[in-house]
């Protein structure tokens, strides 16, 4: 039995991660948490460490032979316009010091949770490789994205000293059950499923202009691709990008979410309202070719499982909530 050690568990990522593993005999899960209170799960052990200290990072590893790292600061367009530090602090605080310490504690493997950030603003899929560090990053996610790009650089270093195995996963926009929902933090895809079902004027306000393109994975999809990487990496390092590999602009998805959730409403659109217009999609052909995997859940599959998901945990978001 392989002992995992989920870093972020109560978050949207590490609680898919956490219940994903545990649902498989062949793992011990030991959840780690912080602010959040520990959710209920026959399978799942807990502690609690603040992951900004070296005491909280001590602790939680203690005992991992595979280390989860999805534990970070995020929030939507909102923050990545007006509080950028908020985003960047401290999640190479934390980071520094799990990397760090999964090296000297000899941690057999890290998974860590790089992003797409670092990307151009092109409708081509982007492969690993085509990011360009001589090219200007995007004015919104200059902070987020140089902290991405040398933490995979360190992740690289660390592995190459022969101790601990790494994997650094460059993902697009991941939706699915335990997003964030509530419109303060959430991203475009949780914001519209709030909006969409607790809308009371007949009409959804979308920020921005509608022509900013995402490429969705649905959070089984990520899963599913961790743990290939968990039990067939052989390889010291290991950066892949994942994602459906297409664009849909977010006006698009918002009109697809309407739809498929039943209810009659229309899109009113708030230009003035933050948003960050990239289109960003990216060639998965690296981890695909290495370890035969494709994603499984289509987007409008995916749409109906997260509004059931919704309807079913989710009763209490007042109306009043949405602008």
């Amino acid at each position: 039995m392989t002992d995992v050690v989920v870093l972020g568990a109560t978050g949207f990522v590490g609680r898919n991660i956490a219940e994903f593993f545990a649902a498989d005999p062949a793992y011990r899960v030991t959840a780690i948490c912080h602010r959040r209170p520990a959710f209920e799960h026959p399978r799942i052990a807990w502690r609690s460490a603040d992951l900004t200290t070296q005491a909280g990072v001590d602790a939680a590893l203690k005992g991992a032979a595979l280390a989860i790292h999805a534990a970070a600061a995020t929030a939507g367009s909102a923050a990545n316009l007006h509080d950028p530090l908020s985003l960047v602090v401290d999640n190479q605080v934390m980071t520094a010091r799990i990397f760090a310490t999964a090296h000297k504690a000899g941690v057999a493997h890290v998974v860590w949770f790089s992003c797409a950030v670092m990307y151009a603003d092109t409708p081509e899929p982007q492969r690993e490789d085509d990011y360009d560090p001589a090219l200007p990053l995007h004015p919104a996610y200059v902070g987020a994205a140089t902290t991405k790009v040398y933490f995979e650089r360190m992740c690289a270093w660390y592995a190459s000293l022969g101790r601990t195995r790494f994997t650094a996963f460059r993902h697009t926009n991941v939706y699915g059950p335990y997003d964030k929902f509530d419109l303060a933090r959430s991203h475009v895809f949780g914001a519209t499923v709030t909006k969409a079902l607790t809308a009371t004027n007949g009409k959804l306000v979308h920020w921005g202009t509608g022509l900013a393109e995402r490429d969705l994975l649905h959070a089984d999809d990520l899963c599913a691709a961790v743990k290939l990487a968990v039990e067939r990496q052989r390889a010291a390092f290991g950066l892949y990008n994942l994602g459906s590999g297409k664009t849909i602009s977010t006006l698009a998805l918002a009109e697809r979410i309407i739809a498929l959730s039943g209810r009659t409403l229309a899109i009113e659109l708030d230009p003035s309202r933050p948003t960050i217009d990239t289109r960003t999609a990216l060639d998965c052909s690296r981890f695909a070719t290495e370890f035969g995997w494709t994603p499984q859940v289509a987007l409008d599959d995916g749409i109906k499982r997260t509004l059931a998901w919704w309807r079913q945990n989710r009763p209490d978001l007042a109306p009043a909530a949405v602008p």
